[in-house]
């Protein structure tokens, strides 16, 4: 059955909650089987009951079908009391790094952060990986066929932060100049929030708000970006 629709549709953008990326000793563990640590589990049941509050009903959800977004998806779902199986879109995944080990020291900081900073060129790689604009090219079409399905008034999108960045700056930017701009300083906290209205035609974009973290909203300690606290805790083992 076709969803009511209204004016504009609501798309819920997430960020998967937080994970342990390196050991003690900055050993970094495969980040393709990574699950959510104690803080991370805490943060998703908390944006459960922040859309179950709020009687927020999703009609689609949809993952990266990586383990940690999976994870978060479905404590969401159970938090907020919904009977709902995530959907993956393998072509959502993480913006991909190449070897941490390739990498000369000299290089270590920006290609840990070079892709999160301001206005971010297209050919700017991730930690020696896959560049920003090769992510745009498999995210926004993706974006593109999901708009234009009439099955859904309200979707959870649970994500990468990298990948919520892309969706962000074309939101934000336009079709046009959305395909190539990409805004690395939209901050995404583990457990965050986003919500995005979109109308049937590709421009009509509204952001609400962005980087909401149900368990503290006013993020008072956050002073440091993600990949400058990860490019720290790889540094002790280099």
């Amino acid at each position: 059955m076709e969803a009511t629709r209204s004016l504009r549709r609501r798309v819920y953008l997430m960020r998967h909650g937080s994970v342990t990326y390196f050991d003690d000793s900055g050993k970094p563990f495969l980040p393709e089987t990574v699950a959510l640590n104690p803080a991370g589990q805490a943060q998703a049941d908390a944006a459960g009951r922040a859309f179950g509050e709020a009687g927020v009903r999703f009609d689609r959800v949809i993952t990266s079908g990586l383990p940690r977004t999976v994870e978060t998806a479905r404590r969401v779902l159970t938090a907020s009391g919904q009977d709902i199986e995530p959907e993956v879109w393998a072509e959502l995944h993480e913006i991909r790094g190449g070897r941490l080990s390739a990498i000369p020291k000299d290089d270590l900081r920006r290609a840990f952060t070079g892709a999160f900073e301001g206005v971010v060129d297209e050919d700017q790689r991730f930690l020696g990986g896959e560049s920003v604009g090769e992510m745009m090219d498999r995210v926004h079409p993706a974006i593109a066929r999901l708009r234009a399905r009439q099955d859904w008034d309200t979707v959870l999108l649970v994500l990468h932060g990298g990948v919520n960045c892309a969706i962000l700056s074309l939101a934000l930017c336009g079709p046009e100049r959305g395909q190539r701009f990409f805004l690395g300083g939209l901050a995404q906290a583990a457990g965050c929030i986003n919500a995005l209205d979109v109308g049937d035609d590709p421009r009509d974009w509204v952001v609400r708000f962005v980087n909401f973290v149900p368990a503290g909203p006013l993020q008072p300690d956050a002073r440091t970006t993600t990949m400058e606290q990860l490019f720290e805790q790889y540094r002790k083992g280099r």
